[in-house]
């Protein structure tokens, strides 16, 4: 249900990081990785499964709008995650 702008404190832009403002230029990151970071988490924080969930509906959006910018690697193993890097 839509909550009236007067019941909050405060109200800010939404503004996402770039990723050369997230993403070391010479690193890769899993997108759980990448949700800590959108959070200001270092990534390797313990979360809790609920809230890296959480996490993810934030970060698999950011990595789609910004695909542009990143690149993927292909996971050397079957059971290792793809990873993430700023495309430079």
């Amino acid at each position: 249900m839509p909550v009236q702008k007067a019941e909050f404190d405060d109200l800010h832009p939404c503004d996402f990081y770039e990723p050369d403002e997230l993403l070391e230029t010479d690193q890769m990151y899993t997108v759980y990785e990448i949700a800590r970071l959108l959070q200001g988490l270092d990534t390797d924080a313990e979360l809790d499964r609920e809230t890296e969930d959480v996490l993810l509906d934030w970060a698999i959006p950011w990595v789609i709008t910004n695909a542009d910018d990143l690149v993927v690697a292909t996971p050397r193993s079957d059971d290792e995650p793809g990873y993430y890097g700023v495309d430079t």
